[in-house]
């Protein structure tokens, strides 16, 4: 398929590096200010090395990207709250034009579910966003298999930096405050780590899930949300004692959304260790399935976006 990439960041540099790879042809790639457009395949390698390099991708308006001949828009750019523009404004011009749309944009699943899939209902495309949950795991594919009906509850660790943090702080004793700074010197936490320490980044996702359990009507504001930023080292440690561990949990049903720090056995499953994600989908029929691998990353997440380009049916 012919992919039209908006978002030049890691997600999007890495769906244009691999779509080749999963068959597919790159005809446009823009970030906020330029774009690179072919409608017979841009220079991939050229575009990134200029971005990478700090040029423009290219000569041409993003605006360019909605007016070539693409059969996939790729919505990669970053993730905005409340009305989550301009994410849903690119995916809507996609639909209206009966193109497909594949999000690791968060936004607009999490904020304003109902209404994609009411322009969804009206256009020849369909959406996916397997990438906006959970990176490369599996999650919203398996929950699809299994049917939405099936079921009955999501919950797990789905922030890689906030699982970083607390097990660092388990295992050397540490502060918050010195596993924050060491994590954010490794590039685990980001310059500003708010929406990964304070549950937000988790919430969106479980919002997401629970979205799609219920075919709508949640939104960020719905979800009971509480971070890590106040979890003391001793806490951690007469957690220890007792042979448990803390972790930054969420949970997804069709009552709602909760995330904040819980009180894990250490043998657990869901105590996954480092900035690995852990997933637990409840089932009516199959029990309890456990899917679990690297929740972030730039060519993690894009492998989750060129599987979702893969399940779509042609135009």
């Amino acid at each position: 398929m012919k992919l039209a990439i908006l978002g030049a960041g890691d997600v999007g540099r890495s769906v244009a590096d691999l779509a080749g790879e999963y068959g597919h042809d790159v005809v446009a790639l823009a970030d906020s200010s330029h774009a690179a457009v072919d409608p017979d395949g841009i220079a991939v390698e050229s575009v990134l090395e200029r971005k990478v390099g700090g040029e423009a991708v290219g000569t041409a308006d993003p605006e360019d990207v909605f007016d070539t001949d693409y059969d996939v828009l790729v919505e990669a750019t970053p993730t905005t709250l409340g009305d989550a523009e301009p994410g849903f404004s690119h995916v809507q011009r996609a639909l209206e034009a009966d193109r497909h749309a594949v999000l690791a944009n968060k936004g607009p699943v999490a904020e304003r579910y109902e209404e994609l899939r009411a322009l969804e209902a009206e256009s020849a495309g369909s959406i996916r966003f397997e990438a906006t949950v959970g990176g490369a795991i599996p999650i919203l594919s398996t929950i699809e298999d299994s049917t939405p009906e099936a079921v009955t509850a999501v919950r797990g660790v789905l922030n890689g930096t906030a699982n970083f943090i607390l097990t660092r702080m388990a295992a050397e004793g540490l502060d918050y405050e010195h596993v924050l700074a060491e994590a954010q010197d490794l590039g685990v936490a980001e310059a500003d780590p708010t929406f990964d320490v304070d549950g937000t980044d988790a919430a969106l996702k479980f919002v997401i899930l629970a979205n799609v359990l219920s075919d709508g009507g949640f939104a960020l504001e719905d979800a009971t949300v509480e971070g890590i930023q106040n979890i003391p080292g001793s806490a951690l440690d007469l957690a220890a004692e007792d042979g448990r561990t803390i972790r930054l949990i969420g949970e997804a049903t069709r009552d709602g959304v909760r995330v904040g720090p819980r009180l894990v056995p250490e043998n657990s499953a869901l105590a996954v260790t480092g900035t690995r994600n852990i997933v637990q989908i409840e089932t009516r029929h199959a029990g309890s399935l456990h899917t679990s691998g690297r929740g972030a990353g730039g060519p993690e997440t894009a492998t989750a976006v060129l599987s979702d380009v893969g399940r779509l049916p042609p135009l």
